[in-house]
């Protein structure tokens, strides 16, 4: 049990800025991200409560920017920062030049236009979608379950970063985070069919441009597969709901 539990706290560490304590470490990072999915449904918890408690006096949209304003305070904006550097990326004309322009931490047109329509989207979706509490853990669950699949299939394009540490992802990981992000979608019915397949066809479709542009992933690219993963679960729910 309290080897779980430390595979669970380093996967709220990598995940959230919620402190854990200093015992914690990164060594056990690979194992950790069978868990990935379970922080995620916690993260989705948090946008619902945030969208709840605006919902109770305030419009749709308002209550919809609070939620995904309490997923960047969660979480430190740590994949919206991997979807801007990958986006900025798209405009290299080679390998080596994709991965350092996803390096630089200033951001460029593709980047910034991408957080925009991404950011505009996820309101928009948020703020029409019935059962919003239940779609919200979906999507950050299975986004996540989705980047575990992604680490599992395809090499690290990297010599270092910080998601090096998860570059050994075993059978085991991928099955459980499998499993927990299956979960986390039966709740949305019949429809978590069509959603979990559209999810799984984009990422399916981003893992091959990495692994052919790039050689593997990073951890800028793992954070663009959660972003659009998961506001393609959000955008399947509303879609299969109307």
């Amino acid at each position: 049990m309290r080897q779980q539990l430390l595979l669970l706290l380093t996967a709220v560490q990598f995940l959230t800025r919620v402190p854990v304590p200093c015992w914690v470490g990164h060594g056990a990072l690979g194992m950790a991200a069978a868990y990935f999915p379970l922080v995620g449904a916690g993260i989705g918890l948090v946008a619902a409560g945030a969208f709840a408690l605006g919902h109770s006096g305030l419009p749709g949209p308002v209550a919809a920017l609070l939620a995904l304003a309490a997923t960047l305070l969660l979480t430190g904006a740590l994949h919206e920062d991997g979807l801007s550097d990958t986006l900025d990326g798209l405009g290299a004309r080679t390998r080596e030049d994709a991965l350092r322009i996803m390096r630089d931490s200033a951001i460029g047109v593709y980047g910034a236009a991408g957080l925009i329509v991404a950011f505009g989207l996820k309101v928009a979706v948020v703020a029409a979608l019935p059962g919003v509490t239940v779609a919200l853990v979906a999507a950050h669950a299975g986004s996540r379950a989705v980047m575990v699949g992604v680490m599992a299939a395809l090499p690290y394009a990297r010599t270092d970063g910080k998601a090096s540490g998860v570059a050994a992802v075993r059978r085991r990981e991928v099955v459980v985070a499998g499993l927990i992000g299956a979960a986390a979608l039966l709740p949305l019915g019949w429809r978590a069919v069509p959603v979990a397949l559209l999810a799984g066809a984009i990422a399916w479709a981003m893992a091959r441009w990495m692994r052919w542009w790039l050689g593997g992933y990073t951890g800028d690219t793992l954070g663009a597969v959660q972003q659009v993963t998961e506001l393609a679960i959000l955008v399947g729910a509303l879609w299969r709901a109307a």
